[in-house]
């Protein structure tokens, strides 16, 4: 296989999740520059880059992004439309969409609680599926470290979760009205 055609493998298989990730720190404009310039530096490098892929290019864009913070001190936001993009697509429609806006909002809360470093490593298993192994990897320590760290984050996600606060159900609100209704009658 020539260096072309392993690139072109590279970037088809793994280009979506890349922008996922970088889109996920940094919002989708400047996502897509980190993007681009992860498979910029992967091409100089193809003969370095690991397989799997992605591990590897999703440290670069780590990296990448680190850098861009280091340079700028303004902090960029999570994007969540992104995140809810990558949610929606993954499968059918069967329960109550009422039930699961307001799930899906108190997960959001949750997670938008948290310190970058717990919503990346959360996200990095759960959004864009990678393993432990890989995980590791991209945040650049050990897996038992890695391990560790995780089993943290998801205890204060599920605090956090326990915390979040969610408007309530419309039928609450609706008995909530009508009490009050006869109060101003």
């Amino acid at each position: 296989m020539t260096q072309a055609q392993r690139f072109r493998e590279m970037y088809e298989e793994c280009y979506p999740h890349v922008l996922a990730y970088a889109t996920s720190l940094v919002g989708r404009q400047v996502g897509e520059d980190i993007t681009s310039e992860t498979f910029t530096v992967a091409w100089r490098r193809v003969r370095d880059v690991p397989r799997p892929a992605l591990p590897w290019l999703l440290g670069v864009a780590r990296n990448l992004v680190r850098e861009l913070r280091r340079k700028d001190s303004h902090q960029y936001a999570l994007a969540a439309e992104e995140a809810r993009r990558i949610g929606r697509s993954g499968g059918a429609d069967t329960g109550d969409v009422a039930a699961d806006v307001t799930d899906r909002e108190a997960a959001l809360q949750a997670l938008a609680s948290l310190s970058d470093a717990d919503r990346e490593l959360l996200t990095l298993l759960a959004w864009h599926g990678l393993t432990a192994k890989q995980a590791a990897r991209v945040m650049g320590c050990a897996t038992a470290t890695l391990t560790v760290r995780l089993h943290r984050a998801r205890r204060r996600l599920e605090k956090a979760l326990q915390t979040a606060s969610v408007p309530p159900a419309p039928d609450a609100r609706a008995a909530h009205l009508d009490d009050h209704k006869g109060a101003l009658t």
